[in-house]
């Protein structure tokens, strides 16, 4: 056995351990409570937005925001990426939405812009772009078109804390914006999500979504005040006005991302180094390397075959193995959607095939863990292992 490199390594320190025993001496709250108040309010000017709501994954930030998206603008058909987490697309046929695919730009990953511009229609409720392991997918075009038809953004962020696009933080553009806190991402509350808005509507609707339905929840007093005035026989305490979800999480985790929070932008500094080097030490000849880092904030080295070449790929997954090298194939969500069991009946047969930029990825595209900790020798090290296996 080679070297060993995990996916993630030390994501929640023995500096996060100490401060959550610390808070856990004094006997405290752990359900939701002033920490995750405060974490809501320090992650929201770390953003750049008004508002933020603390819940306990990415999924359940992706499920809740297509739930208000439908219960504030009805339904109808959602633009989304074939190339992101499970969930996006998910939450979308959770609701009650038609997803739309679209490829992806082999230079961000994301979704290729001309594609959405070309399937927006009078039936779209809202494009969800998923910002894929760090890259930024914006432009100022699709952000014009979207604002000239009047049609809602939202932001995946769930692989690209601190990701930027002219300088603003991926997440501060949409309508509404989604960020999860697993294990492995730029920073970790272990299990988390965070939805981000700026508007009060929205705010109002999630904050609702996240605990029940519950209007007790709004934070608008006019909400609170309209809803007991249309059921005068209810308790204002307890009027549901929505069949939603519970996906509250708890004091144990918003004080583990206060903690990592303060060390977030320092930790993406690195990452982004160790990206850079990375690029530069990979072998061109058999690897992309053309990927657009305007903005990007990678958690994740990704490797990417040039050419579809199966005798190839045999051999580097056989290299990476044996060096200890942990995987992924087919990058972000393990590679094409439309190949997925849960999309059979809802797409038609073969329809995976009318995306070959993300064929691609799902074939001959992997990633590998990067964290603040490597160091430089290391970085080159694994791209002698990988530029080592013969084309």
């Amino acid at each position: 056995m080679g070297f060993k490199w995990p996916l993630m390594e030390d994501n929640v320190t023995r500096q996060d351990l100490d401060v959550l025993i610390e808070f856990l001496q004094g006997m405290p709250r752990l359900t939701q409570s002033e920490n995750v108040r405060a974490l809501e309010r320090e992650w929201s000017q770390w953003l750049g937005v008004k508002h933020s709501v603390f819940v306990n994954s990415g999924a359940s930030a992706n499920l809740i925001t297509m739930g208000a998206l439908k219960h504030l603008y009805g339904g109808g058909e959602v633009i989304v990426p074939t190339l992101t987490w499970v969930s996006d697309i998910a939450s979308v046929l959770q609701n009650g939405f038609t997803p739309v695919f679209v490829d992806i730009n082999p230079r961000n990953l994301c979704m290729d812009e001309d594609q959405v511009i070309a399937k927006l229609s009078d039936k779209t409720r809202a494009v969800f772009l998923t910002y894929v392991q760090g890259f930024n997918g914006l432009s100022e075009r699709l952000l014009a078109e979207l604002e000239k038809r009047n049609i809602p953004l939202i932001e995946d962020v769930c692989e690209s804390h601190g990701a930027t696009f002219q300088g603003r933080r991926l997440g501060s553009f949409g309508l509404a914006s989604n960020f999860s806190f697993y294990f492995a991402h730029h920073m970790s509350t272990v299990e988390g999500g965070m939805v981000c808005t700026n508007d009060d509507a929205f705010y109002d609707a999630i904050r609702m979504f996240r605990s029940h339905g519950m209007v007790r929840e709004a934070e608008n007093p006019g909400t609170k005040a309209r809803y007991a005035a249309e059921n005068p026989e209810l308790s204002p305490d307890f009027i549901f006005a929505f069949p939603a979800f519970n996906v509250r999480s708890t004091e144990i985790n918003a004080v583990l991302g206060r903690s990592q929070l303060k060390r977030l932008d320092d930790c993406n500094q690195r990452r982004r180094e160790n990206f850079e080097l990375f690029l530069k030490h990979i072998d061109p000849a058999k690897y992309r390397t053309d990927f657009d880092l305007e903005g990007s904030c990678n958690y994740a080295f990704n490797l990417v075959l040039n050419k579809p070449d199966v005798a190839l790929r045999e051999r580097l997954e056989t290299t990476m193995r044996e060096n200890g090298i942990e995987f992924r194939r087919g990058s972000a969500g393990g590679g094409n959607q439309l190949r997925q069991p849960y999309l059979k009946g809802i797409v038609p047969d073969g329809e995976y095939a009318k995306y070959p930029e993300v064929e691609h990825i799902h074939y001959f595209a992997y990633y590998i863990g990067n964290y603040p900790t490597l160091e430089q020798d290391r970085i080159v090290e694994l791209c002698q292992v990988l530029n080592s296996v013969q084309g």
